[in-house]
């Protein structure tokens, strides 16, 4: 797979935080944290990477599951979380690994604040108020537009956005993006592609947020499809 640049990072700047980027293999994490850690996090990332890959080779359909695979006591503990979301959401386990990766690396850091960016999947532990933009493709009337207003209290959380129109992942729908806020960033990750792929076209947005109202766990959803916004949940949404 070729790397692909994510050009909406140079447009973050969350203030106060020291800020690098980590790479191992496919995954590519942009933190921010109360303190440099990126020697650490990557020691954390191929760890996490390791148990995965192992796991993969132990189990064969793992990696290319479509649906939800049984709870594996056995696995590690990224697996275990990456099962459970899966569970939840009704969809295959590796629509969390990005969410899962995340959270891991961010919570093994043990900073006072982090932030932790894979693939469009965000893990978020504040001690300020902050804004995520949405992004729904540049042709969007969205994009850059809106954004999610975060506050403290409501983290640790992730926010995790799927589409079926932006982006390389694997999407059966055709949202420019479907956003979701959970406590768990691996359910968040699984449950954008679970809502996502039931986006056909802007009069199935309200089909998509019913599916997010019915996954134990989600706290909010915002859906985006052409000039069609659905938004439902505990969230506070702001003009940029």
């Amino acid at each position: 797979m070729c790397y692909t640049y994510r050009t909406y990072r140079s447009l973050a700047n969350p203030h106060g935080l020291a800020a690098y980027q980590v790479q191992v293999g496919e995954s590519d994490l942009a933190v921010w944290s109360t303190y440099m850690r990126q020697a650490e996090a990557k020691t954390i990332l191929l760890k996490a990477r390791r148990a995965l890959k192992a796991y993969m080779a132990r189990r064969c359909e793992f990696e290319g599951a479509l649906s939800p695979l049984p709870q594996d006591p056995a696995a590690p503990e990224l697996v275990r979380r990456m099962l459970a979301a899966g569970l939840a959401a009704n969809v295959g386990p590796m629509a969390a690994v990005a969410g899962a990766i995340a959270a891991f690396v961010a919570e093994a850091l043990a900073c006072p604040e982090v932030i932790v960016e894979n693939g469009g999947d965000l893990y978020l532990k504040t001690n300020r108020p902050r804004t995520i933009a949405l992004f729904a493709g540049k042709d969007s009337p969205f994009s850059y537009k809106l954004g999610l207003a975060i506050a403290p209290e409501d983290t640790p959380l992730g926010v995790s956005t799927s589409a079926g129109t932006v982006g390389p992942s694997l999407s059966f729908g055709k949202a420019d993006a479907a956003t979701i806020l959970s406590p768990d960033c691996a359910l968040s990750d699984a449950a954008a592609t679970a809502v996502a792929n039931l986006v056909k076209g802007p009069e199935t947005i309200d089909r998509a947020i019913a599916k997010a109202k019915r996954i134990p766990g989600v706290t909010g959803c915002v859906v985006a499809c052409g000039e069609k916004l659905g938004v439902w949940g505990r969230l506070n949404i702001v003009n940029l």
